[in-house]
């Protein structure tokens, strides 16, 4: 099986996660967390990267890390392997504590920092079915989480050295009305289904503008191997289903069956497609898919 693709260039921003393996808890107390973010500090300073957030759940990590000296793999290689003979040492384990190779997301900041700091943060709260509401009762619980950037980004908490809280000026140029923004933009992932950005990758593989993919598209052209094959292989899958899906939409009137249509078989993003409808959220297209499947599940004709 092909490796997943890792494109490293001077400067490049990456959403990186990683899981336990056998979905085990990589953080078994607070000491294990305070270990992992001390180890996070020291690869922030020995590698050169910038480390914009972070948050740490019980079996995974989120990092939104920037790497200007294009070392992305080095760098996370070390801090994971460092974290697991630390951690192994502590409990007295052995073996693998993280389940394969961590994935890499390409962020391009000025379009995704600040809807990716709301998932991110939003992470501790959030119910383990995405398409349920944050409830408002659960604002407490974010404000007092110790295992993230947002207390130090919204000023609840002393910033670690390591961590670079310059994402705040996407917020306003002054740091006390920056802040107060960046509270109101969290506020607003409650009482509403927020779309994850994962939902808006391109190729599995980058969050950003066409610009910034087409410049993806020349980088990872240029990797010899399995990585450019399973590009390769991915890209001729993409042309193959727009095809297909051109036809599906031809045969049908019903206005719902075409949203379903773009979104699950042709992947479109639900926010894209609610804003050709004109709709400016994709919880309304949320909303038609559900019901719509709902229905299926009832009715052989529409389910065929």
């Amino acid at each position: 099986m092909a490796q997943p693709i890792r494109v490293e260039f001077e400067g490049a921003l990456y959403h990186l996660t990683a899981r336990g393996n056998e979905r085990r808890a990589i953080f078994r107390s607070d000491a294990d967390r305070n270990l992992f973010l001390e180890a996070l500090g020291q690869c922030a300073g020995e590698f050169g990267a910038l480390v914009h957030a972070f948050c740490l759940m019980p079996n995974h990590y989120h990092l939104v890390l920037e790497t200007p000296k294009a070392n992305l793999s080095q760098t996370i290689g070390w801090l994971q392997t460092t974290y697991t003979i630390r951690f192994n040492r502590r409990h007295r384990h052995s073996g693998h504590l993280f389940q394969g190779r961590f994935k890499a997301h390409l962020v391009e900041a000025d379009s995704y920092a600040m809807e990716l700091l709301r998932s991110i943060h939003l992470n501790p709260v959030r119910p383990r079915d995405k398409t349920v509401l944050i409830a408002s009762d659960r604002w407490e619980a974010l404000q007092s989480f110790a295992w993230s950037s947002h207390r130090a980004y919204a000023g609840l908490a002393e910033k670690p050295l390591w961590l670079c809280t310059d994402w705040l000026s996407f917020f306003d140029s002054r740091r006390s009305e920056a802040r107060r923004q960046y509270l109101q933009f969290i506020r607003t992932g409650f009482e509403q289904v927020l779309e994850a950005p994962w939902e808006k990758l391109r190729g599995g593989l980058v969050l950003g503008g066409e610009e910034f993919w087409e410049k993806v598209k020349t980088l990872v052209a240029g990797k010899p191997g399995n990585e450019e094959l399973f590009w390769v292989r991915r890209e001729h899958r993409v042309d193959v289903a727009a095809k297909r899906v051109a036809e599906l939409l031809a045969q049908t009137e019903d206005e719902r069956v075409k949203v379903w249509i773009r979104v699950r078989p042709g992947g479109e993003r639900k926010v894209d497609v609610a804003r050709s409808l004109g709709h400016r959220h994709g919880s309304s297209v949320l909303q038609v898919l559900k019901r719509l499947e709902a229905k299926a599940a009832e009715d052989p004709k529409l389910r065929r």
